[in-house]
């Protein structure tokens, strides 16, 4: 805990003062440019993925980067999205998954999570098509547990795309073409990001040969 409160001393003393006239704007209101939605982990960060300072992006963190449908409305993803959009009118929702991710790892071994019955009920949203793919893969003998690990990482941000769908204020936006999804594949060990690309139905780097290639996806091709 010492930690956080040192950090806070040296945000207080060295970093606010260097932009406390953004900080003073700030108060006054928000308009950041995208939603992120992506999973808790305390590897992945946003802010420093992205090199943006505050108010750039709107975040919705939880395990696995999951998005249940608009009546779950316990964990107050669906709220976020319907604000994100409705209110902020954001532009732009990235799904970012992860590397090692333990939500995924659950749910390769679901069986074993019988002490942490609500962590296996929230797993339940990352939606059959994942669930089907990981008893396909749980077949294979051919890929590692990292390979079938990448596997469903990467099923599971294209299913959540799709669950996005199911959301009437995206659905919404997306006719209206106010709204593009974005599915990006994040590797904590080399600090790469790859994203879907829903032409070929593959992950591609986001940067490839120093441009930044963006594949925005209205949700319609993504099925």
């Amino acid at each position: 805990m010492q930690q956080l409160i040192d950090g806070y001393s040296r945000f207080r003393s060295k970093v606010y003062p260097q932009h406390s006239k953004l900080f003073e704007k700030l108060a006054k209101g928000q308009q950041p440019q995208a939603l992120f939605i992506t999973c808790a982990d305390s590897r992945v960060m946003p802010e420093m993925m992205m090199q943006c300072e505050p108010g750039v992006l709107f975040s919705c963190r939880n395990a696995g980067n999951l998005i249940p449908p608009p009546s779950e409305v316990g964990s107050g993803v669906p709220a976020t999205i319907e604000y994100a959009i409705r209110v902020l009118k954001i532009r732009d929702i990235v799904v970012c998954g992860h590397s090692d991710c333990g939500a995924m790892k659950g749910i390769l071994k679901i069986d074993e999570l019988e002490s942490l019955p609500v962590v296996r009920g929230w797993l339940e949203h990352a939606g059959p098509s994942a669930r089907w793919l990981t008893k396909m893969l749980k077949k294979t003998t051919t890929m590692s547990f990292e390979e079938t690990l990448e596997a469903v990482t990467e099923a599971n941000i294209i299913v959540q795309m799709q669950n996005l769908r199911m959301h009437p204020s995206v659905d919404e936006a997306i006719r209206q073409g106010a709204l593009h999804l974005h599915g990006w594949m994040y590797d904590i060990g080399s600090g790469a990001i790859r994203q879907f690309d829903p032409e070929t139905g593959a992950f591609t780097p986001l940067i490839a040969d120093g441009r930044t290639e963006t594949h925005s996806e209205p949700a319609k091709k993504i099925a």
